[in-house]
């Protein structure tokens, strides 16, 4: 290595010739210095080339993520359209059934309400209003058709075609096997086995009841209403006139059942009476006799 140069030398194996090659330390630091250079290049274009993949992978996902947000808006716009729909149907249903049966009540106030709570306004009145119907106490309507008073608005079939399997009165509970005080009477039929009203009347619920399952009760006027429990489904909805005879719902086996049964009360002033005194005058006197004696009577 000579002053300010750097030699090398390269001996040929054949002839011993030796070939010297001299760089100057200059040229070796340009030397390195472009290879750093190139070094860094190729990290730089590496580098973006991940961040670029890395900003199409996220720019993918939030634009799936856009997509399944509008499909949401969409079918919230549509839900809230259906909704709109509803309660002007509702609205003119409880409009028509106030006219029809001359129920008559006040509009709520409605302090303060500006044009952007219209369309709420409008969807609570009518819900309150279909509230009210629903609970009204239909005296009305039972004068109006000559309910009240009249035989066949006082029970007098049994719900259902089938076998009597727990009378009225004290028994024991089938499920914690305690003494429990038995509300109505229980008649075995399969599933699916239609439930006649007992009389004439207005159907005042239809729904879920708790242990009772699916319940339908019937409004016969003068403080005397039927209950039917453990239902598989409604033939009948709230506010609906039924006739003696008129399958209203279907047997089944919901609520606290221990089978397919249908559960009859019959309630006077919401306190349930024997249903026997009732269900005895559609029967030979022979079926009442063994109906008696099923029934503790």
């Amino acid at each position: 290595m000579n002053h300010g140069y750097f030699v090398l030398d390269f001996a040929h194996s054949t002839n011993g010739r030796v070939k010297r090659i001299q760089f100057t330390y200059k040229s070796l630091a340009y030397l390195f210095c472009t290879l750093a250079g190139l070094a860094i290049l190729a990290f730089g274009l590496f580098s973006s080339y991940v961040h670029m993949s890395w900003k199409v992978s996220h720019y993918n996902q939030l634009r799936t993520d856009f997509e399944g947000l509008r499909a949401r808006y969409q079918e919230l716009q549509r839900i809230s359209r259906q909704h709109t729909e509803q309660m002007a149907s509702l609205e003119t249903l409880a409009s028509e059934v106030t006219i029809a049966y001359g129920i008559h009540r006040a509009p709520a106030a409605r302090p303060g309400l500006g044009p952007g709570d219209r369309l709420t306004g409008d969807a609570r009145e009518s819900i309150e209003e279909y509230n009210f119907l629903k609970a009204a106490s239909f005296g009305g309507i039972y004068h109006r058709y000559g309910y009240l008073g009249h035989t066949r608005a006082e029970p007098s079939l049994w719900p259902v075609d089938g076998v009597l399997r727990s009378s009225f009165g004290e028994r024991l509970d089938p499920f914690s096997g305690e003494g429990a005080f038995h509300t109505g009477i229980d008649v075995a039929a399969p599933v699916g086995t239609p439930v006649v009203a007992t009389a004439d009347g207005v159907i005042t619920n239809a729904g879920w009841s708790g242990s009772y399952g699916k319940l339908v009760v019937v409004d016969h006027g003068g403080d005397l209403e039927t209950y039917y429990a453990h239902l598989s489904q409604y033939l009948v909805v709230p506010g609906q006139e039924v006739h003696r005879g008129e399958v209203i719902a279907l047997s089944g086996g919901t609520g606290r059942a221990t089978g397919p049964h249908i559960h009859y009360e019959v309630r006077v002033a919401g306190t349930p009476v024997n249903p026997y005194r009732y269900l005895g005058r559609s029967r030979t006197a022979a079926a009442q006799k063994s109906t008696a004696s099923d029934l503790g009577l």
